[in-house]
């Protein structure tokens, strides 16, 4: 048994309505086609939907438990009708994100946002060492997820995590050997994050390792090669974290702020702002993780 919708949409006004005449002025119909269109529908159903008199229409236990069916029914059908609905939006939006920032989160979002803008053409760059703050100040780019010391970028908030010295369990280093450190190339802002600190803590260090991949600085950690220093959430199992315990200073938190270039009238297009929304919206973009445990607690659990 199949409904028309028409019908579904003619019995909720007349609910809402208590009354045929007030639900055929929101429909724009007449009274006698509204009426017949309820005739119709307790036909299809085979059971009276409304207790009627001259002065009360009111809904029949049957009525109420048709009317559930019958708002859900169009409520997923509205629904259906806005996933699929092409959007009129259109043009290029052209985003930056970091390798860090990277999950099975964002490759749905962007291809839903595909999906629903099918007129704009997206341009992704992705990478550990893009200079993504002066690729947007230059519009360069239209938006991208910034990475940097906390309080530092203006834009939409998205995370804010802290920022670790890692290494393999069991690294060892005596307070006067110079520390191995792993490290992506400039722009990096861990990588001068760490270097910074660890010049004024006067503590000596030297590269031993670099590279624009952060799954290579993961091995790299992993192995005991180097100490590496990223987000917690780049943490993996394995690896300890390093604190004031080890002689290393405290690092600062690193904000992931999605900015905005601004057009000459401080104007973004609908087709960026649209994407912005989708990240801002998500869930995934906005999780944080629970802090892992520095190496002396994982050494005594």
């Amino acid at each position: 048994m199949s409904f028309d919708t028409g019908l579904l949409q003619a019995f909720i006004a007349v609910h809402q309505a208590n009354g045929f005449t007030r639900a055929a002025e929101q429909l724009h119909l007449t009274q006698s086609a509204v009426s017949h269109q309820i005739r119709r529908l307790e036909e299809r159903v085979g059971r009276p939907l409304f207790h009627r008199t001259t002065r009360r229409l009111s809904l029949t236990a049957d009525g109420e438990d048709f009317l559930r069916h019958a708002e859900r029914i169009l409520q997923a059908q509205d629904a259906l009708t806005r996933h699929f609905r092409c959007s009129p939006i259109e043009g290029t939006v052209r985003f930056g994100v970091p390798e860090s920032f990277m999950s099975e989160g964002l490759p749905q979002l962007l291809r839903q946002f595909s999906r629903s803008c099918p007129n704009v053409r997206l341009e992704v760059s992705v990478g550990l060492t893009l200079d993504l703050a002066t690729m947007v100040r230059e519009r360069e780019l239209d938006l991208a997820v910034v990475v940097s010391v906390s309080g530092t970028v203006e834009g939409a908030l998205l995370r804010r995590l802290p920022m670790v010295w890692a290494a393999a369990e069991g690294f060892e280093r005596s307070d006067d050997a110079s520390l191995p450190l792993a490290y992506s190339p400039t722009p990096c802002v861990c990588r001068q994050v760490s270097i910074d600190a660890l010049n004024k803590a006067g503590i000596p260090w030297h590269g031993a390792f670099s590279s624009h991949s952060l799954q290579d600085l993961r091995t790299v950690a992993l192995s005991g090669l180097a100490v590496a220093t990223f987000t917690r959430d780049n943490l993996r199992p394995g690896m300890a974290v390093l604190d004031e315990r080890d002689g290393l200073p405290a690092l600062p938190m690193l904000d992931f702020t999605l900015a905005y270039s601004e057009g000459d009238a401080g104007e973004r297009s609908p087709a960026v702002v649209e994407l912005g929304r989708l990240i801002e919206q998500a869930e995934w973009a906005r999780q944080d993780k629970p802090a892992r445990r520095s190496r002396r607690t994982l050494r005594a659990a």
